[in-house]
């Protein structure tokens, strides 16, 4: 029941293959290049029909109409009308369908699941034990209508506008506002609220920030005193809040602010990175701009590194429960215990009422440049993505931003728009994200380093400055999936221990600070 990939990628080198079938049950085969009417496709007789472009999937046999479509070995849709053997296959010919998933609780969990490495990185260990990768102040707003002003405090400390505020303190990674359109014009009861607090809480704990300033309006709903109250959060040294109102505007309120900041900086300078077990590590595991090739290449790889971090007692947060609608089947099979089971196909239906009552779909997902690149339903975007988990034991299921406290390899209840989804893995403790992409996302996320992993040398080839990491190496031939989820878990190391990401170079992470809104705005 695993998703399976059969690449023999030694004995057949990517200048001569140009399909390849992944499961030997699969009813089609992957192009590897751009594939025209009447090409052979290899010794089995396959002649194309028509044009498919790279990424993209081809009959291996006839279909008849109704009849369910596999890859991976897995039902990725059904056959909108009669498929002929070499034709292209994609939203012109496969629909989505009803069927029977075996959720099977934990008949695949391994039972010798436990801690059997010694990895280290070099981390900044906290008060309390709480292990950092970087070295930030942040500045964290109440309301929208405090943005402004968080946003003037932490400008005035950029290095590319003004390179001598922070010359002083070379120890700390930057002064950064992460803002919001929420706040306010919301049920003070209602779960609209509860989720920005506790994502808020979760950025003001989180071990990335030597200090937080939090700053607000006044009057808006997300009073600070209700926040901090919900959160357990206490001022001081290191946590302190302003309020615009009360400080007597906008500027006084930024002149007061920058101060704050220059007592802060001081302290956050201190810091010393000291050699931490990698168990100490939380990666986020995000996918975005996927194609054909996700499930085959980085997705894969990233699961070989997972596996590699949780045999070393760290954690892997797997997301996007829309994005693995229709496999969590796949998950299932290797929970921990039935409890863990029941959480994750209860968070599954809570997703298919909320679909219902916004009368959407959750086969909305793949977007346009998903299904440019290759993907057709819902169900086949989904049998890629969950290959970013590995084979690991899935241990825990959370709420949207709920803290991790669970080692090994869990899941949160996220959508699967990146920035929410990832914006509620850092409130969780991600202390790293590993984004995979096939078209190219552009992404970063403050206070946590993301690294971007490319699923096709193309892409690579055409973006590497916004790419850390090429995976297509595997479908080019010269890496198996576990040696690049070997070199993988190597850059997660060093990037943990303070080498750059490509994103932090670009200056993403601000505005990609995107809390899930789930309450009515009234």
């Amino acid at each position: 029941m695993s998703v399976e990939t059969k690449i023999e990628v030694a004995a057949s080198p990517a200048r001569t293959r140009q399909t390849i079938l992944l499961h030997p049950q699969d009813d089609v085969r992957i192009a590897l290049v751009q594939l025209v009417a009447g090409t052979p496709t290899g010794s089995d007789g396959l002649v194309v029909r028509g044009l498919i472009p790279p990424g993209h999937k081809l009959a291996v046999r006839a279909i008849a109409p109704g009849t369910a479509v596999r890859r991976y070995g897995q039902i990725i849709g059904f056959a909108a009308r009669g498929i002929e053997a070499g034709e292209h296959v994609h939203t012109h010919n496969l629909a989505m369908g009803d069927f029977e998933r075996d959720y099977a609780f934990g008949a695949d969990a391994k039972t010798d699941a436990g801690v059997a490495g010694s990895a280290q990185f070099m981390g900044i260990v906290r008060a309390g034990g709480r292990i950092a990768t970087r070295n930030y102040i942040g500045i964290l707003t109440s309301v929208n209508c405090s943005a402004t002003a968080a946003k003037a405090i932490a400008d005035h400390f950029r290095r590319d506008i003004h390179p001598e505020a922070l010359a002083e303190f070379p120890q700390v990674d930057g002064v950064v506002a992460l803002t919001h359109g929420l706040g306010c014009a919301v049920d003070s009861q209602g779960d609209g609220l509860a989720v920005l607090r506790r994502t808020l809480g979760g950025y003001a704990r989180h071990p990335n920030f030597a200090a937080v300033l939090i700053v607000g309006l006044g009057c808006e709903t997300n009073q600070i005193d209700g926040l901090m109250a919900s959160e357990k959060l206490t001022g001081g040294a290191t946590l302190r809040t302003l309020v615009i109102q009360e400080n007597g505007g906008t500027a006084r309120t930024v002149a007061v602010g920058i101060e704050q900041v220059r007592v802060l900086l001081a302290e956050a300078n201190k810091v010393v990175r000291e050699p931490v077990s990698a168990r100490h590590l939380i990666v986020g595991l995000q996918c975005g701009g996927s194609d054909g090739y996700s499930g085959i290449t980085a997705n894969p790889a990233l699961g070989a590194a997972v596996d590699r971090l949780v045999a070393h007692g760290g954690t892997a947060i797997l997301s996007e429960t829309p994005e693995i609608y229709g496999a969590e089947h796949l998950l299932t099979r290797r929970v921990a215990s039935a409890e863990v089971g029941e959480k994750l196909i209860a968070r599954i239906r809570w997703w298919e009422a909320y679909c219902a009552r916004m009368g959407a779909d959750m086969n909305n997902n793949p977007s346009a440049g998903n299904k440019a690149g290759g993907l057709t339903t819902i169900l086949e975007k989904s049998l890629g993505a969950v290959a970013k988990a590995g084979t690991s034991n899935l241990t825990e299921v959370y709420e949207y931003a709920q803290q991790v406290t669970q080692h090994g390899l869990v899941f949160m209840d996220t959508p699967g728009y990146d920035p929410v989804s990832a914006t509620g893995q850092v409130a969780g403790g991600a202390n790293l994200i590993c984004f995979t992409t096939g078209r190219g996302s552009a992404y970063g996320c403050a206070p946590t380093p993301s690294l971007k992993l490319s699923t096709n040398t193309a892409l690579w080839n055409r973006q590497r400055d916004d790419i850390d990491i090429n995976c297509g190496t595997i479908i080019d031939g010269s890496e198996s999936v576990d040696e690049a989820g070997a070199r993988l878990f190597q850059l997660m190391l060093d990037v943990a221990s303070g080498g750059r990401t490509k994103s932090e170079l670009h200056g993403y992470g601000q505005n990609e600070f995107v809390p899930w809104q789930i309450g009515a705005i009234t």
